[in-house]
């Protein structure tokens, strides 16, 4: 298996193969030393042991930078202090800084300058002079032998003065490379950069003062010319209108660092560019000039389409606003000369037409209701809805709004079931509003309930809040049915299902619980059921003391018809705070 070796970010770029100027001379500094100790040997006298202990101090310190080169920096300043020590100790046995080994002094000074770092050049010439230092202490003290004369001598000063001279010059040369290489990656990199400002597909401009432009690079947009931004000056370049503005937006983005206008170029009149600018330095600013005539038609339009849709839509609220009574007065005509019929008022009917009476009168009712959600719906998108607040018992609703669809969980064979505190939810809120949440829950909850199931209404309040949960045993709701319900029209289930409503339930339910302040939140899971919460900010009161729930009485006899309306199911008691309609 093969692993390819990632760069290292922080590693330093690895140097080219060739010449080695440094490695070179620390050779070369070898090289002459073993020469004149050869030398030093064929002319060898009695007492020559100073030459020799020379010769070998200064052979050490280039055998260390042979070894240890490319190491870290502080290898490198050990190094230079071995450079140090073996040039001072040099001199100082061959006669001291008058001695013919005087200017190996100067070691340190050739060897940091053939290091990859710059900053070892003043390191090198501190310890060169405090080895001189040392050298002239020992030669003034009388600890320095008497320098070599002769041929000795003059071979002992050739070598000191050519490794030295040859250090300084490799020192030289790789200074010289250093510099090339930084002048050629500077080269690359101002080109690269010139080229991807040439590239730019906006204007960058350079601008000093309150307005001459003294570089430009990049695509100038339409109207606008880089010869005259710099020969008239950036405001030059602009309408006469819109000159005073980008005398301002200069100023701004002087004393501010940034500033940003469009404004329309002298050139061209219809177009409309964006200029955008930085302050750099003190009286230099850099900006980007770029054209916008398309997206700012592009927004123009996409407003004037929503400001349309938004007037369309409201438009269409109002209408059916304003059709509430002229819509409710035939239903309600409708469903009263029904009421008639079926009562029988005006004489006996054959049983065929007591059935169309009766199917008149609700269709008429379900008609009625349908565009009373419908209205309901308008209204509030419209902002014509007002809430008719005022204290009572939230549970007298909910109580009020399982009655009347006893009939429908009795049809549906659901068991509706009902779980209220004994004591009174005295809530300040819409009584009708509230009624209806509750019908539209409950009704949602029956319609997808299949016959032998449950739905489950309860209400309770806490720390202000007044939550009405509904809760069925049914089908549950698929996860992308989930995200729709809520909104107007949006209906979930079968085709069947569907048909039997207008998709507004769950959102007249939602925007009446907004309007009091409260939220909805719709829990549910398929073949697990689903639970509706309803929490509305209401609550007046803490719960008062447990007393027996109050069972709605029979509704009056209705006026003028001669029909008695059908009283209420008998609860079925589970306990002080459980009522239940079970299916006949």
């Amino acid at each position: 298996m093969e692993f390819e070796t990632l760069p290292d970010p922080f590693r330093r770029p690895a140097k080219p193969a060739g010449f080695d100027p440094a490695h070179a001379w620390r050779l070369g500094w070898l090289a002459f030393v073993c020469l004149a100790a050869a030398a030093s040997l064929l002319s060898q006298t009695p007492g020559d042991w100073p030459v020799w202990a020379a010769l070998a101090a200064g052979a050490v310190p280039a055998l260390a930078a042979l070894v240890f080169t490319g190491q870290d920096e502080r290898t490198q300043s050990l190094v230079l202090v071995v450079w140090a020590v073996g040039g001072s100790l040099a001199a100082a046995l061959t006669g001291g800084v008058s001695g013919a080994m005087a200017a190996w002094c100067l070691a340190p000074v050739a060897a940091a300058s053939t290091l990859d770092q710059p900053k070892r050049l003043a390191e090198g010439a501190a310890l060169s002079l405090i080895g001189g230092c040392m050298a002239a202490l020992a030669q003034l003290s009388g600890l320095a032998p008497a320098a070599p004369t002769g041929a000795q001598g003059f071979v002992l000063g050739f070598l000191a003065l050519v490794t030295t001279g040859l250090g300084l010059a490799a020192g030289l040369l790789i200074g010289r490379r250093r510099q090339g290489a930084r002048d050629d990656r500077y080269a690359s990199e101002i080109i690269a950069l010139e080229t991807l400002l040439d590239g730019l597909p906006h204007l960058a401009i350079a601008i000093k003062g309150q307005g001459k432009v003294t570089a430009a690079r990049g695509a100038a947009p339409p109207g606008v010319t880089t010869a005259d931004l710099v020969n008239r000056g950036l405001t030059g370049a602009a309408a006469p209108g819109d000159r005073q503005r980008l005398t301002a937006a200069i100023a701004a983005a002087h004393r501010e660092g940034a500033a940003s206008l469009t404004f329309n170029p002298a050139l061209g009149v219809e177009r409309v560019v964006a200029l955008d600018l930085v302050r750099v330095a003190p009286g230099q600013l850099v900006g980007v000039l770029r054209d916008v005539t398309v997206e700012r038609n592009r927004e123009a339009a996409l407003d004037q389409a929503r400001a349309d849709a938004e007037a369309l839509a409201a438009g269409r609220a109002r209408f059916l606003a304003n059709m509430s009574h002229e819509l409710r007065t035939p239903l309600n005509a409708i469903m009263g000369f029904s009421d008639i019929m079926r009562a029988r008022m005006f004489g006996p009917l054959t049983d065929r037409y007591a059935e169309y009476a009766e199917l008149i009168h609700e269709s008429g009712g379900h008609l009625l209701d349908l565009i009373n959600d419908v209205l309901d719906m308008s209204k509030i998108e419209a902002e014509r809805f007002e809430l008719q607040r005022g204290v009572f018992d939230a549970r007298e609703a909910v109580q009020a709004a399982m009655r009347l669809l006893r009939v429908q969980s009795d049809t549906a064979g659901v068991q509706l079931r009902g779980v209220l505190p004994p004591g009174e939810l005295e809530v300040d809120a819409d009584r009708r509003a509230l009624k209806q949440i509750v019908l539209n829950l409950v009704s949602n909850a029956l319609k997808f309930t299949p016959r032998g199931g449950q739905v489950t209404v309860s209400a309770d309040g806490h720390d202000g809040v007044l939550e009405i949960v509904v809760a069925d045993t049914g089908v549950g709701i698929s996860p992308e049915d989930l995200e729709r319900l809520g909104r107007p029209y949006e209906q979930a289930g079968a085709a069947a299902q569907r048909a039997r409503g207008t998709g507004l339930g769950l959102s007249l339910v939602r925007a009446f619980a907004k309007l009091h302040g409260g939220e909805m939140t719709i829990e549910s899971r398929l073949g697990a059921g689903t639970s509706v919460s309803v929490r509305l900010p209401v609550l007046l009161a803490p719960l008062r003391a447990a007393t027996p729930p109050v069972e709605a009485a029979p509704e009056p006899k209705a006026e003028g018809t001669g029909v008695e309306s059908q009283a209420p199911p008998t609860p079925t008691s589970f306990g002080d705070n459980v009522i239940a309609f079970a299916p006949r």
